[in-house]
């Protein structure tokens, strides 16, 4: 509503200055209101009246010489212009009175019609309409600047969860284009199939699914961490549609994944540490008495059975030596700028034999280009060695198929080494890093643990997707040099 006392802006739009008379009296003599009421016979100059929104309300007639009202209303929206106008015609016209509504006429009025009451009616809800539709522009423009600016994939989609509107993060997130991702379900971008049913039985069941831990493909391959928010709605048409949410957490769950190798690392160090101290104590004794025994025996079967504990003991002894150097802190890496290809070729010249022997088919996918990195070439060997040797051992005779590949995207390089043998179970894929954690029989665990430290002094991740009898397939990240 309008305010009794608040003065109301009006221009009337007409090239016959006596209908312009007759108009504003009609305006002057409502009741309670203040008027200053204006008039404009040029097409331009109303038209820039309307763009430089100068009035409260317009009144436009039909015809303004060359143009008429409708051209004007027409050329006002493509401007963004949209002010509340009325439409004056001098006599009915359905035709007319349809294309002035379409064209974003508030109002069509017929001249000889006209009286003080009818337009008293027609400004006060004109005004009325306007100021809801300039509240609910300014809400739209608010929540479409949220919507826009959001760091999260923002997005509406219909029943069947396919894209209807969505934010630019994500077409970011999706690894699509706009033009791509219309059309396509979110159904379509889940890695998991097992997901895919959770989602659509909880909103089937519910209407709504709420921070799901869920990991999407993208189109670029990428496999992306991300929590779900999804809630279904109905709008005044009672069409079905679902508003989402989807936060990436990747960063987050490589921080926490490196946190938490960090964390057992250090625990499994000082446990080495400590048992090394109270193991080595007692051997030192042990050691003395045999010196002292082997000097006063002069058994030969007593020798035997000395020569036996003395070297058990430098076996038990040298086993300690090899924990305490691989929990030791590590050297300072020595970088140099060194290309993944040259490294990679090295190492499988270095184990050609173990390829042979087990008669395992193998292959190298490198780009044209030398893809650099900053490097501690010996370091990075051993780390490349033990993961192509696991492959290597995971595989069987004669059937395996070993993949070495290097690749490049957004400023980094991937190394990928995919085998064909046993795979990980999912229970052991957590673990698989951890120090002393280990398949093998004669196996310490310490070969992917210290690849991973490797790796990560490289300010490089390890990324591993396994099926079990299926292979597995280790992806390095590096930063390029």
């Amino acid at each position: 509503m309008t305010p009794a006392d608040t003065v109301i802006r009006v221009l009337i739009i007409d090239d016959d200055e006596e209908d312009f008379f007759i108009t504003s009296e009609y305006i002057k003599n409502i009741k309670g209101k203040t008027f200053v009421i204006d008039w404009s016979y040029s097409y331009e100059d109303a038209l820039k009246s309307v763009c430089d929104d100068k009035y409260d309300i317009y009144f436009v007639d039909y015809y303004l010489g060359a143009h008429t009202g409708l051209d004007l209303m027409k050329e006002a929206v493509l401007r963004q212009c949209e002010q509340p106008m009325i439409l004056l015609t001098g006599m009915g016209n359905s035709r007319i009175d349809l294309e002035a509504m379409q064209a974003g006429a508030f109002d069509y009025l017929i001249k000889l019609e006209l009286n003080t009451e009818k337009l008293e009616r027609t400004i006060r809800y004109a005004l009325d309409r306007a100021s809801s539709i300039k509240t609910l522009k300014a809400k739209e423009r608010k929540f479409r600047s949220i919507f826009e600016q959001s760091r999260d994939a923002v997005f509406l989609t219909d029943e069947q969860l396919f894209f209807k509107d969505f934010n630019y993060i994500a077409t970011e997130l999706f690894g699509q284009t706009a033009e791509e991702l219309s059309g396509r379900s979110l159904y379509d971008f889940f890695a998991s199939l097992e997901e895919a049913n959770f989602v659509r039985n909880k909103l089937n069941s519910t209407g709504n699914v709420e921070d799901k831990e869920v990991e999407i493909l993208s189109g670029k391959g990428e496999r992306v961490n991300c929590i779900l928010s999804l809630a279904r709605g109905k709008d005044a048409n009672d069409y079905v549609y679902v508003q989402g949410i989807l936060h990436d957490i990747t960063n987050l769950k490589i921080a926490e994944k490196v946190t938490l190798q960090v964390e057992k690392l250090g625990a499994a160090n000082r446990l080495v540490r400590t048992l090394a101290h109270e193991v080595r104590n007692p051997l030192n004794n042990i050691n003395l008495s045999i010196d002292q025994l082997l000097q006063e025996s002069n058994s030969e079967s007593a020798q035997i059975y000395l020569d036996i504990i003395r070297r058990n003991s430098k076996r038990i002894n040298d086993l300690i030596s090899q924990l305490l150097d691989s929990s030791s802190r590590e050297e300072e890496n020595i970088l140099e700028k060194k290309p993944l290809q040259s490294m990679l070729d090295d190492c499988i010249s270095t184990i050609m034999d173990r390829i042979l022997l087990k008669k395992v088919n193998w292959k190298v996918v490198y780009p044209d280009e030398p893809a650099y990195i900053l490097a501690d070439e010996s370091k990075l060997k051993i780390a490349f060695n033990n993961i192509i040797i696991n492959a290597i051992e995971a595989m069987k005779e004669e059937k395996g198929e070993l993949n070495i590949s290097v690749s490049s995207q957004n400023g980094h390089h991937l190394v990928a080494i995919k085998d064909n043998g046993t795979g990980i179970n999912s229970e052991n894929l957590p673990h698989l890093f951890e120090p002393y954690f280990t398949f093998k029989r004669n196996g310490l665990g310490l070969g992917l643990a210290t690849t991973l430290n490797i790796i990560q002094s490289h300010k490089g991740s390890i990324d591993v997707q396994t099926s079990l009898d299926h292979g597995s397939t280790f992806i390095l990240k590096f930063e390029g040099a």
